[in-house]
This record gives structure tokens, C-alpha cells and sequence, in this order.
């Protein structure tokens, strides 16, 4: 784009600033115009991110389509699907017609996300339908729709950041980012902060017929010092409060500086963080750290339910051991107990050995008595135990009640052990 073209589109556009990035991104977006390929634009707030779509369809083959922008962060969460993609009627409270949605409505036409970093991740997955295959299906219907809409998304967040947090589809991400543009802050622009000044107080002037306020050279180096973390609209908000508040209009830096925050805080910006620091841009972030925590909390409980579980159907399978007459309602802790101390007992009348040998085998399953004996079982029981499960042992095992290891003695003690 030569020189002539590129002052007829600020012309157009009222675009102020001869710096070489503003240019680029200029010629870039006049370039990307008339193909379908998604323009995603990043920038700091402020720094005029909303010309470039409107440019980009006012330039394409589109131009004659509908165009609508919409700022993503301002839309609940609860609507937003039903606001880009249409419902139909009764599929939730209130909706009392069919709405066709922003990608209905916007048929071969332009749709400008802006904001598009702040879109739940549902919504995320959607989005990334319709740029895929072009089709889409509204709130409450069951058929899929088409639709043929070029996207130009805008952002002011760290979208890489975004992803490694995992608020933000990195699938996504590239679909959008066919061509990217970046968008500079109005600090690294130079002499277009005095030329921006400049525009808004003459706007002022003509629009409150008064007399415009005027910069002096030492006044314009503190403008362009200054860091505007707000960017063109924190710059235009000042233009605006001198126009109106100061009584003189040659506007000298010590007018300038009763104007301009002197906390330097407010001049840094805040996207800016250390690389080991971080920190919350808004309240959704705080939100998406709580619920990866409780995650892993829940993740944690459900684990230890688990084995908990586990251990109290080992203590019921070990108690069919004994009769009915000896077990308590609800089995004791025997795990809290340290193995190397005897359990207490209250009821002076002996055990008989049965119930002894299942109790000792639990505390301790490594390391069985060698006294333990089946008793009334006997080898006829052990016999028909095998039978019963087709000679498997350890099936057998867990019939009698016993372990692995207390089958396998009786099985040679009473030489059954070469019959099977």
C-alpha cells in the first residue's frame, strides 16, 4: 500500500499517527481483506483495537453483508451461547421465540469478538465448530445449522498465559490467529501522543465553542514520557479534563501534571508481571485456581474413600470367620492398634481357637501362627471347598474364610496338596 492509499484510509477512518507500527498494521489488515481468513488483533486496552475489523469488512467482498461487533466479556456467562448462537422456543425461561443468534443473523457477513479471551471454555469448544466446518446448533435444538461468518477476534489478554492456565483452548487459538495483527501501545508511538492531543482538544473546542487548549515544548515532553497505561482512551479522558477544567489554554507541565497521576503505580502497566510472579487479572482466574484446588482436594478424598472401603470389606469378609454370637455390631479399629501390642481384653471367657486365629491373622496377615488349625472344618470341608470352586485354591481360600497361605499348609498337612 503506497502513501497516497494509506493517508486516503486514516482519512476514512480518523485515524491519527504516522508511527511505522500503526502502519504496518494498517497495510496488513488492507492485505487480509478481501480473504476469509480469521484476523486475530492483540493490544493493551485503549489502544483503538475496534477500527481494524470494521476496516478489514469495509474492504472485503463482504462489505455489503451485515457486521456486528460484540464484546464477549460483557455477555453472562448464562446467555452467551444463546446470545452467538441462537435457542429456539421454551428451551429455557424466557424464551418465548426462536432467535437465530449472532452467526445466524450475521450470514456472510463479519463478526468482531472482541474480548475473546474472556469466553467460558464451553463456549470455546462451540466457537471452534464454526470455524472448523462452518456449523453450529442452537440452545435447546437437536438439528445443525450452517453458516458462512468471517471472524475477527480481539484481545488485551496474554493468550499464551491463558492456555498454560487452562482457561483459554489452544486448538482454538490457532484457528483464530490465521493472520495476527499487533496492535502498539500508545507509549511506543512518539510524536503521535502530541498529534492525538491535539485531535481531542480540537474536537472539544469545536464541540463547546471554546478556545483550544494549547501544549508548549516542555509540556509535550512530559506527554511523551508518560507511560498511559490507559493508552488513546486514558489520553483523550485527559485532553477532555483540560479542555473543560483549566483556565488557561496554554497548557504549561505544571497545569499538565495536575492532570496526569503521579503515583507510579498507576503509570505501570498491568500487563505487565515479573516472570515468576503471578497475578489475577479479574475475578474468573481467582475462580478457575479455586476449582482446580478443590479438584485435587476431591481427587484426594476419593482416593482415601477408596481404600477405606477397601479395608472395611477385608474386616467384614475376616469376621464371617467367627460365630454370630462373638462379633461385636460394629468391628473395632483393629489397624489403629500397633502390631506389637496385645489386644485388650474385656470378656474374661476364652476364646476358642477358631476366633483367635482369625483375629491374629488380620492384625498381622504376614506372619501366621503356626498353631492355627481348621478346626470342626476339617479335611472333609477342605475337600468339598475345593470341589466347589472347580480346584481353585484361592477361591477356596476365600470361601473358608482363610488366607492363601493357611490353605496351602492344610492342603500338605493333610496331603491333599499332591492330589491337586
Amino acid at each position: 500500500m503506497n502513501k497516497e492509499e494509506l493517508r486516503n484510509i486514516k482519512q476514512r477512518y480518523n485515524i491519527v499517527g504516522n508511527c511505522d507500527a500503526l502502519n504496518h498494521v494498517l497495510d496488513v489488515a488492507i492485505q487480509v481483506a478481501p480473504t476469509d481468513l480469521s484476523v486475530l488483533i492483540v493490544g493493551e486496552s485503549g489502544v483503538g483495537k475496534e477500527i481494524i475489523p470494521r476496516l478489514i469488512h469495509d474492504n472485503s467482498p463482504r462489505r455489503r453483508e451485515k457486521y456486528f461487533a460484540i464484546n464477549c466479556g460483557s455477555i453472562p456467562e448464562g446467555t452467551i451461547d444463546s446470545e452467538l448462537f441462537g435457542h429456539v422456543k421454551g428451551s429455557f425461561t424466557g424464551a418465548i421465540n426462536d432467535s437465530p443468534g449472532y452467526f445466524g443473523a450475521a450470514n456472510k457477513g463479519t463478526l468482531f469478538l472482541d474480548e475473546v479471551g474472556e469466553l467460558p471454555l464451553a463456549t470455546q469448544t462451540r466457537l471452534l465448530r464454526v470455524l472448523e466446518k462452518g456449523e453450529y446448533i442452537p440452545v435447546g435444538a437437536t438439528e445443525v445449522r450452517k453458516t458462512d461468518v468471517r471472524i475477527v477476534a480481539a484481545t488485551n489478554v496474554n493468550i499464551r498465559q491463558a492456555i498454560s492456565n487452562g482457561r483459554f483452548r489452544e486448538d482454538l487459538y490457532y484457528r483464530l490467529n490465521g493472520v495476527p495483527l499487533q496492535m502498539p501501545p500508545l507509549r511506543d508511538r512518539g510524536e503521535d501522543i502530541v498529534l492525538l492531543f491535539r485531535l481531542f482538544a480540537m474536537q472539544m473546542a469545536e464541540k463547546y465553542r471554546m478556545e483550544k487548549v494549547v501544549l508548549n515544548d516542555e509540556a509535550k515532553q512530559m506527554l511523551l514520557k508518560y507511560k498511559w497505561p490507559g493508552n488513546v482512551r486514558q489520553l483523550k479522558n485527559i485532553t477532555e479534563q483540560i479542555s473543560i477544567l483549566s483556565t488557561e489554554r496554554n497548557i504549561t507541565p505544571e497545569i499538565l501534571s495536575k492532570f496526569i497521576p503521579q503515583d507510579t503505580e498507576s503509570t505501570q502497566l498491568a500487563t505487565i508481571h515479573r516472570d515468576n510472579e503471578h497475578s489475577f487479572e479479574n475475578e474468573r482466574e481467582i475462580l478457575y485456581k479455586i476449582l482446580f484446588e478443590l479438584r485435587g482436594n476431591v481427587n484426594d478424598m476419593r482416593r482415601e474413600m477408596s481404600q477405606l472401603k477397601k479395608q472395611l470389606d477385608d474386616v467384614q469378609h475376616h469376621t464371617t470367620t467367627i460365630p454370630a454370637a462373638q462379633t461385636s455390631p460394629l468391628p473395632a479399629p483393629i489397624q489403629s492398634v500397633p502390631a506389637n501390642i496385645p489386644p485388650i481384653t474385656t470378656n474374661p471367657t476364652p476364646m476358642n481357637i477358631t476366633e483367635d486365629a482369625v483375629a491374629e491373622e488380620y492384625v498381622e496377615p504376614e506372619k501366621e501362627p503356626e498353631s492355627l488349625n481348621l478346626g470342626e472344618m476339617g479335611r472333609q470341608m477342605l475337600e468339598k471347598a475345593l470341589e466347589r470352586n472347580n480346584g481353585n485354591r484361592k477361591k477356596a481360600a476365600q470361601e473358608l474364610g482363610i488366607s492363601d497361605r493357611t490353605l496351602y499348609r492344610r492342603l500338605k498337612q493333610y496331603g491333599l496338596d499332591q492330589d491337586k
